[in-house]
């Protein structure tokens, strides 16, 4: 029998862009990283890109990139976020699949995905093609290649969907084995009937579609895949390689191949280090010849199929009642304790179909006045979405209307198509998967929900949110404070909405604390340019007027703006926004509110504020949410020093006592430990933040957190460790022979293991592995000639290896 082995990895995350911003905002949750695309990067995505295999002796003795070796699919919105934000990593998965076809017979490992990983057997026809061609699209941009497979979000299918992938090209997917319904030899009469126990997984499968089109299935294998997720598989790559070997039939000699299908965060962000079990698991089948490692692409060529299969309609791999788990309250909930409390989740769906069969009608008829076939004009917008550049945007506008449009015109233009994307983007699936209405997931879905609405109500002055939010009512929450969907759509959606007034409140309350530069600024997807600054001062009061003008780099819409801003110290920041006034109008209002502010009349300021600029104020809390927490920070600098200083007075002066409690047995009192990890904590933090680390001072101030039994912020002191020393081996690498450098790394890495064993070492271990292939033998030679500087590069060459778990290769 010929093995084949394929390890399929789904890696996405929910989209995650404040819905008006573009960008991924602050996200407390994933502390100490600024979100969780960041988080799960280096948990997982980086990891996978130079994954570690381990020696007999638990020696790192060689890095490679599993995405190289496996199929795998990128949901098409995390890859935009990595292009910007960690570009090292998007060009290592799009290099792995270019590499991945010289090993596979010139079939590369990935696959594509549906665009917005929306419920594909949920969504209506032209939603379907449009979320499939964006899918093929946006794949060819990045891989430079046309899919041949293409995952569906949840492997949720029916016929219909099964019919749009064949329709545009798609050769082949994957799905769960309890999809399959009956199978039968090609050319048999007789169909058998199986179960996820019965059907045959190493064989692939045409599926014959009512249109007469075929597409290729593969049953993933689903006992071990199940267990790489939820059963501990990935706690020994040995176990890994040996429980995909057992899964091989017992007889039999045609070709067979065993396939498992996950979440590609398991390979190290839901499973710590389990990127290193993937590792070593192919390691393992590929060194000893246990099997033939492959993708589904080369084994569908190499092996057609001879049996055909017939699936079960509206199945799915994460719902056992098929796609219910994404319209009602079937019971599946990602904690049992809540299973059968998600009663919004069905009103939620119905709330948002209703939008989307709304806006339809408004979409085909304002379209319509500047394209033929609005329908496939969106199909064709992916091409904006991935280029936003004002050349392009330009481009697409001018070749599809055939016309040149005035401003306006392409404002509603692109209006019109953003509404659009934005009603797609609101069916994203994670918005139902989990169990709280208030989960970030699904009001990341309310957001896209508000955004398209309000593009909606610019173009057609419908206001669809009254009767949006009365539907939201039937949605009971399951979370205090909430009662329903509705209340937490005021207190979480609501406050994020943004228009280009409220982008100029941003612009204005951040020009307290940045001088205003007059020119162009970029916001976010939006460009400002100020113009006319003035600026008051007196004592810590400011007051500072100007204008603006916003313009959006996603619609063009633009807007000319006159603010003001008045800061009276401490939080207390007041701006006011509004429309563009005539030049000696805006004059006069000036002029009146700087008098008022040199007399120091903050009433008489603040009511000339209100009666100029219509009552419309803004705060602290209308600044978006990044550079709300640094300007919050900045005010809390001399609040962060007192309460130091008395946590540090506390410390320093119960030093004695604190010694004879801990001599005498006894731990510490609260009101004493807490000062003291505080103290410590930050004294750490701040040595290794350090321009010179002071390896000693590190070391006394771990004792004394050990000999008090003080807790550490062990996750951010792995974040700090991890990075400062990360930063000293890229400055070994550009001196690799500097010895004093080298013992500088080595004590560091000594003293921050007794900190935390959760450093994230994999940059320095790269590094590591390069100085080593280049430097090693070459620095040994002179040793041995007795060079005493060569000598003792080597020996703490050769420490650093073991502290960061290498054998030198």
């Amino acid at each position: 029998m010929e093995k084949y082995v394929c390890v399929h990895g789904h890696f996405y995350q929910p989209p995650r862009e404040n819905a008006w911003l573009e960008d991924v905002e602050m996200q407390d949750s994933a502390y100490p990283y600024h979100d969780w695309n960041a988080r799960i990067t280096e948990e997982c995505y980086r990891q996978n890109a130079a994954s570690r295999i381990l020696g007999p002796d638990r020696k790192i003795v060689d890095i490679t990139s599993n995405y190289e070796r496996i199929s795998f699919d990128f949901g098409p919105t995390l890859l935009y976020w990595l292009e910007s934000h960690a570009p090292d990593v998007y060009e290592g998965i799009l290099e792995a699949d270019k590499k991945s076809r010289a090993r596979f017979s010139g079939h590369g490992c990935a696959l594509a995905q549906v665009y917005g990983h929306m419920i594909l057997p949920l969504c209506n026809t032209r939603d379907k093609h449009t979320q499939v061609i964006w899918g093929i699209q946006d794949f060819k941009r990045r891989f430079q290649r046309a899919p041949e497979g293409m995952w569906l979000p949840e492997t949720a299918a029916d016929l219909p969907s099964l019919e749009v992938l064949a329709e545009h090209g798609i050769k082949f997917t994957i799905l769960a084995p309890r999809q399959a319904k009956r199978v039968r030899k090609i050319g048999g009469r007789r169909w058998r009937d199986v179960n996820e126990s019965h059907v045959d997984t190493t064989i692939p499968y045409v599926c014959n579609l009512p249109s007469g089109r075929q597409i290729a299935l593969f049953f993933y294998n689903g006992p071990p895949s199940h267990d790489i997720a939820y059963g501990g598989l990935l706690h020994s790559g040995e176990n890994f390689a040996a429980r995909l070997m057992d899964a091989f039939p017992k007889d039999g000699s045609a070709s067979r191949l065993v396939h498992v299908a996950t979440d590609g965060e398991s390979f190290g962000h839901h499973h710590r280090h389990g990127d290193m079990a993937l590792a070593y698991c192919l390691h393992q089948i590929e060194t000893n010849n246990l099997a033939k490692i492959t993708v589904y692409g080369e084994y569908l060529e190499k092996f057609p199929p001879d049996h055909e299969a017939e699936i079960w309609e509206n199945s799915s791999w994460s719902c056992a009642h098929g796609v219910e788990r994404w319209k009602g309250n079937c019971g599946c909930a990602a904690d049992h304790a809540n299973s059968g409390k998600q009663q919004w989740r069905a009103p939620l769906r119905q709330a948002l179909d209703w939008i989307r069969d709304k806006q339809i009608g408004v979409y085909e008829e304002r379209m319509s006045k500047y394209h033929s076939d609005p329908w496939r004009l969106r199909d064709e917008y992916i091409h904006v979405v991935n280029d936003r550049s004002p050349e392009n945007v330009e481009e697409f506008i001018s070749k599809s209307t055939g016309r040149v449009l005035d401003l306006g015109d392409k404002i509603t233009f692109l209006k019109l198509l953003e509404m659009q994307r934005n009603a797609m983007l609101m069916y994203t699936s994670c918005g139902w998967f989990f169990d709280n209405i208030a989960g970030i997931e699904t009001i990341q879905v309310m957001q896209y929900a508000a955004r398209s609405m309000q593009l909606c109500q610019e173009v057609q002055d419908w206001d669809l949110v009254p009767e949006f939010k009365g539907m939201l009512e039937s949605a009971p929450a399951n979370v205090r404070p909430f009662v329903n969907g509705r209340e937490v759509y005021e207190a979480y959606v609501e406050p994020a909405r943004i228009d280009l007034n409220r982008v100029g409140a941003h612009v204005a309350l951040s020009s307290i604390f940045e001088e205003p530069a007059e020119g162009m600024m970029e916001v976010y997807c939006y460009s400002a340019t100020m113009e006319d600054c003035e600026r008051t001062e007196a004592g810590v009061q400011v007051l500072m007027s100007g204008r603006v003008t916003i313009r959006s780099n996603i619609t063009f819409e633009r807007h000319a703006a006159d603010l003001i801003v008045f800061y009276l110290g401490d939080h207390n920041l007041f701006a006011a926004v509004r429309a563009r006034m005539d030049d000696d109008e805006f004059r006069r209002v000036r002029e009146e509110l700087i008098q008022a502010f040199r007399r120091g009349d903050s009433n008489e300021v603040m009511r000339l504020m209100n009666v100029a600029f219509g009552g419309k104020n803004y705060s602290l809390s209308h600044l978006f949410k990044d550079q709300q927490r640094q300007v919050l920070n900045d005010l809390l600098e001399s609040t962060w020093e007192e309460i130091e200083n008395s946590f540090r007075h506390i410390y320093e002066h119960n030093y004695a006592i604190m010694q004879m409690i801990c001599n005498m047995n006894m731990p510490l009192p609260k009101a004493l430990s807490a000062p003291a990890e505080f103290v410590l904590n930050e004294d750490l933090c701040a040595e290794i933040q350090a321009e010179e680390i002071d390896v000693k001072r590190l070391r006394n101030l771990s004792g004394e957190a050990e000999r008090f039994s003080l807790s550490l912020d062990t996750e951010r002191l792995s974040f700090e460790g991890s990075h400062r020393i990360n930063d000293l081996m890229d400055q070994l690498a550009d001196a690799p022979e500097d010895v004093e450098l080298l013992c500088s790394i080595e004590e560091s890495l000594e003293i921050l293991r007794l900190l935390t064993n959760t450093l994230d070492l994999q940059n320095a271990q790269n590094v590591f592995f390069s100085i080593a292939k280049e430097k090693w033998r070459q620095m040994k030679r002179r040793a041995a000639a007795g060079d005493e500087d060569a000598a003792k590069w080597v020996e703490h060459f050769g420490n650093l290896a073991h502290h960061l778990g290498l054998a030198i290769p």
